[in-house]
């Protein structure tokens, strides 16, 4: 146990494939359903959107604070506050360059979107969603094998936060896939595909943050600023886009209590 705890990439490789199977098992609901309610949908990834927030300022920002304070005194805010901003801008650099597809506004984005079809656009938009959340992920562990004192439990209370919200991503690609025609099997291939990215990111992550003290707060404020930039330009339009803002927001609000309730209670 020593010496998993002392290994940044292996504990990132096992984090993003726990993220990873989470968005499997959402892709497997099309094995029970054909189709669920957008109302449905459009909750739970309001449920993503508040899980992605509160971990963004319990599980990162937070800590990044009290990681600068003592160096940094009345500055504290500036590592954690220019982290924050060039991981949004990070995210916003692949946003614009990744082609991918908002399903619901029905707008395409990215270089060369216009010329790919439409279930490859939308699963690269959810890879685009869990590019950030695994990053963070990987950080929190990373963050481990550097300051224990940040406590092991802090980091698993992200990853199943992270993984919980990972179920209606998984469903949002293998849904929309399964009413365009495609197979149940090839419609749930497909969903849980666009997780794969999430072990890579998640090492990534983790190797990011074990670098060097200084450096640690700086990741953490870069996976906040990344996971914060998706969660306002992709997800919570999305789950807005339909009509559904009223129970797309009640469901961000159960989301953010519910992550913000399991980072203070087991982190």
């Amino acid at each position: 146990m020593t010496d998993l705890a002392q290994s940044p990439a292996l504990l990132g490789l096992l984090a993003g494939l726990v993220t990873w199977i989470f968005t499997t098992l959402g892709a497997a609901t099309v094995f029970l359903r054909q189709q669920f309610s957008r109302k449905t949908l459009d909750i739970l990834l309001g449920f993503a959107a508040g899980v992605m927030l509160a971990a963004s300022v319990w599980s990162l920002l937070l800590p990044a604070l009290d990681l600068t304070r003592e160096a940094w005194g009345a500055w504290s805010f500036v590592p954690p506050a220019l982290g924050f901003i060039i991981g949004a801008g990070g995210l916003r650099l692949v946003d614009y360059l990744l082609p991918h597809i908002h399903p619901l506004l029905n707008s395409k984005e990215g270089l060369g979107a216009g010329r790919m079809q439409r279930h490859f656009l939308l699963i690269l938009a959810i890879t685009l969603h869990n590019i950030p959340e695994a990053l963070a992920v990987g950080v929190a562990f990373g963050a481990v094998t550097i300051d224990p004192a940040l406590g092991m439990a802090g980091a698993v209370t992200l990853m199943l936060g992270i993984g919980l919200q990972n179920l209606p991503e998984g469903m949002a690609v293998s849904i929309p896939l399964l009413r365009e025609g495609w197979s149940r099997r090839r419609a749930f291939f497909y969903g849980q595909l666009s997780g794969l990215v999430e072990p890579v990111a998640a090492v990534a992550g983790a190797l990011l943050a074990s670098v060097a003290m200084p450096v640690l707060p700086w990741a953490m404020a870069f996976a906040a600023g990344a996971m914060i930039f998706v969660t306002v330009e992709e997800v919570i339009p999305e789950a807005h886009a339909s009509g559904n803002g009223d129970a797309a927001t009640m469901g961000l609000i159960l989301g953010f209590v519910c992550m913000m309730s399991l980072d203070v209670g087991l982190g």
